[in-house]
């Protein structure tokens, strides 16, 4: 029996009810030349029992709660292909997935690569929401899988692949979270290897947040991004930096509002306008609003979680680990 071109290996926590949907996903592919490496991060709701309703080459493994880059590195030690794919239990595959992945790895011959995310119709409103304000342009600059990442692009464990040889040369995941996947890339890019953006290899990503846990998660980002940038100098931009001047620009027009009549809140106002007439082409209204909401989030969180972090690492020189222990699995 050959051996599979793909390993596909998705760590999971207490998410059988996604699994299911990953699963039915996987099932429908055009192209089938993988195995499916299914690692339970010390789960209480497993899904090994899902296993036997699908047709598919799948090997599951429980171990003990270590984090999902750890449990990813567990998958491609275990994992027979030539290329380890990766992939989040919310996301949802499209059918012609692995048929677009070939032509592309035909193509750009790329060592280490991810895709796009996107929202599918069968989405809740607020999770379209928070996609729009995900991969925004006004949230964004478009650097999450735009046409002009096609080159030193940092791939997102939610849709990521590599080559074997590129983990046996540079290794697996850190132990920090968020922020395993580009810390990853980095060390691939420094090694010499190619990594690239393969724009139609597009997953759909549920993203299982409100917005409570939304402005959690982006502050997280925050934080994470200056942290990458002290462990990879030259790797920051302007883009990273926007998110804060935004937050401190906020501030202050609320602190002139009442000195202006409110006339400083007008660049607000077009803002809000902008991103609710960008946010119709989901075609939903209600998208098109929570799109509001959700992009002030992105933002704001993304700008406090940044200017947190520079503070306690740059200016006050902390050590990351000391400064955040959270964001270090099992270092807490």
């Amino acid at each position: 029996m050959s051996l599979p071109k793909y390993s596909v290996i998705i760590p999971v926590y207490n998410r059988p009810d996604e699994m299911s949907e990953m699963f039915d996903s996987l099932q429908c592919q055009t192209i089938k030349s993988f195995e499916v490496v299914v690692v339970e991060d010390g789960s209480d709701q497993k899904s090994d029992h899902l296993i036997a309703e699908y047709h598919l080459p799948i090997h599951y493994f429980f171990k003990p709660n270590t984090g999902p880059g750890d449990s990813r590195n567990f998958g491609m030690e275990k994992a027979k292909g030539d290329y380890f794919i990766f992939f989040d239990s919310d996301c949802i595959l499209p059918e012609d997935y692995f048929e677009k992945l070939d032509q592309a790895i035909e193509e750009i011959q790329p060592d280490a690569f991810g895709g796009p995310d996107a929202a599918h119709s069968s989405f809740s409103d607020v999770q379209k929401a928070i996609n729009y304000a995900m991969t925004s342009f006004f949230t964004t600059g478009g650097i999450r899988g735009g046409k002009k990442q096609l080159d030193r692009y940092q791939p997102r464990s939610f849709n990521m692949g590599l080559k074997r040889e590129v983990f046996e040369k540079v290794g697996g995941f850190a132990d920090i979270h968020p922020g395993e996947d580009p810390d990853l890339s980095f060390r691939i890019m420094n090694a010499g290897f190619k990594v690239s953006l393969i724009q139609d290899a597009v997953v759909f990503h549920k993203r299982r947040i409100n917005f409570g846990k939304f402005i959690k998660q982006v502050y997280k980002f925050g934080v994470v991004r200056v942290i990458l940038n002290r462990w990879y100098p030259g790797t920051g931009k302007l883009v990273y930096i926007l998110p804060t001047l935004f937050l401190l620009g906020v501030l202050g027009l609320l602190v002139l509002a009442p000195f202006s009549a409110g006339y400083s809140l007008l660049p607000l106002g077009l803002l809000i306008c902008l991103i609710g007439f960008d946010a119709l082409k989901n075609n939903s209204l209600l998208v098109s609003l929570l799109a509001i909401p959700a992009s002030f989030i992105q933002l704001l969180g993304y700008g406090f979680g940044f200017l947190k972090s520079q503070f306690k690492l740059n200016l006050l020189g902390q050590e990351e680990r000391k400064a955040f222990p959270s964001f270090f699995f099992g270092k807490k």
